[in-house]
């Protein structure tokens, strides 16, 4: 895929200005293969390296990992460099993708990906005979260009579950074995709602977080509804889908949200103080989850989802063109996104693996969740059976969502819509219809 010199020199103003800094130190070259998964030996030739990560909220690229990376190759310092968000990444990605500046290795979001792959041209091509096979196809997939070249390394995926506060749901009368949480959860969306209604009917407060975040779950698992997967075009504001689910959603969060939009300082202090009861839980929430609350006791995971499967999110590894330490980065990128640290980073942040190695073991995943710090993801979420329960979720996952190069601006377009339904600002069919004059500007 070819890019015009017009669009590769403006490409860095099209994001704005970049919501954080990230320093490049790294100097010196390197000899490494391609793809090289392994971490053993000095392959810099004596020089120096420093090499930058670019990541975003918790990737479970622990100090310790990162040190272990610098063990086996002494000449090499990593550094990691930690956005808050995936919006914040976004914006720095797109700032200087092309005119320098950025990480070494640059982590992406798969709901943007569609976008990087218009500039497939300046990153690195990481197809490899060494990593040939190592990630489930439609991980694979997804990242290789029309070209044929892989631009980026999978880390996780995101298959969810439900996370719930085993102690509001006794207090308001409901089960709280994650068997019967399941069973009772079992079903469609309303459903979901519905449950919801009964919570509160036994006096307990908010039901989930946001509409924001609920909305997203539910989006997740319609196969077409941003654009159209044969020509590209936005269709979202002609899919009744969409705003069927924005209207259902809305109606629901007025009795039953705790108005929290997710990712803000209220949403973090809600989540620290316990005031909803359920939260839709792909893989790497759970380390969102005990980082924010570290002192609850009562969260633990059912193995359900309302309207069958879902997956939210999961992540690559690239490296951009512009780094002045290619061979070195991707040797980096490979090492990180291997099965053993991706078991690794399970540990750390609940991160589920997109590697086919390690989802073949689930003793193995069992056992990541129940390693690390104290307490661990499965001490935290009072079960040892995490990886039975995700596992299980990535199963049930049928739906794979068409995502082009404006999913990411249309979903943010809907998302400030509910925010302002959320917080009172407007009403439910003016919010939408100003998501619908904002959407149709965009092309």
């Amino acid at each position: 895929m070819n890019v015009s010199v017009s669009r590769k020199a403006s490409l860095g103003m099209v994001a704005g200005t970049a919501a954080f800094a990230i320093a490049l130190t790294g100097c010196g070259g390197s000899s490494s293969p391609e793809g090289s998964s392994s971490a053993d030996g000095d392959t810099t030739g004596g020089e120096p390296v420093t090499l930058t990560v670019a990541t975003f909220n918790d990737f479970g690229y622990t100090d310790a990992l990162l040190q272990e990376y610098m063990d086996a190759n002494p000449n090499v310092t990593v550094v990691q460099n930690i956005a808050a968000t995936s919006n914040d990444a976004r914006t720095n990605y797109f700032a200087k993708l092309g005119a320098g500046g950025l990480a070494d290795v640059e982590a992406i979001e798969v709901d943007w990906l569609p976008e990087v792959m218009q500039y497939a041209d300046l990153v690195e091509d990481l197809s490899s005979a060494d990593v040939e096979g190592r990630w489930l196809d439609w991980k694979t997939e997804a990242a290789t260009d029309p070209d044929g070249r892989l631009i980026g390394y999978g880390t996780d995926i995101g298959p969810e579950a439900i996370c719930y506060d085993a102690a509001k749901f006794e207090a308001a009368g409901l089960p709280t074995d994650p068997a019967e949480v399941a069973s009772l959860l079992e079903g469609d969306w309303a459903h979901y709602f519905e449950v919801g209604e009964q919570y509160q009917a036994g006096g307990g407060g908010a039901w989930f977080e946001s509409a924001n975040a609920t909305y997203q779950g539910m989006i997740n698992q319609v196969a077409a509804a941003y654009e159209d997967p044969d020509t590209g075009e936005i269709i979202a504001t002609d899919n009744a889908e969409v705003k069927d689910l924005f209207m259902q959603v809305t109606e629901a969060a007025g009795d039953l949200s705790a108005h929290l939009p997710q990712w803000s300082d209220d949403w973090f202090a809600g989540l620290a103080q316990s005031e909803f009861a359920t939260l839709l839980c792909p893989g790497w929430m759970l380390g969102v989850v005990q980082g924010a609350a570290p002192d609850t006791t009562t969260w633990n995971v059912a193995d359900v989802f309302p309207g069958g499967g879902g997956n939210w999110g999961g992540s690559y590894l690239t490296v951009p063109s512009s780094g002045e330490n290619l061979e070195e980065a991707k040797k980096l990128a490979a090492w990180l996104t291997a099965p053993e640290q991706q078991l690794k980073a399970l540990a750390a942040a609940g991160t589920f693996p997109s590697q086919t190695d390690a989802l073949a073991d689930l003793d193995a995943i069992n056992a990541a969740f129940a390693s690390g710090d104290s307490p661990t993801k499965a001490e935290y979420f009072n079960t040892d059976s995490l990886g039975d329960i995700f596992s299980s979720r990535a199963d049930a996952v049928s739906v794979a969502p068409f995502k082009g190069e404006f999913y990411f601006q249309v979903n943010d377009i809907i998302q400030n819509a509910l925010t302002r339904v959320e917080d009172g600002s407007q009403d439910a069919t003016t919010s939408w219809d100003q998501a619908v004059a904002e959407i149709s500007a965009l092309g």
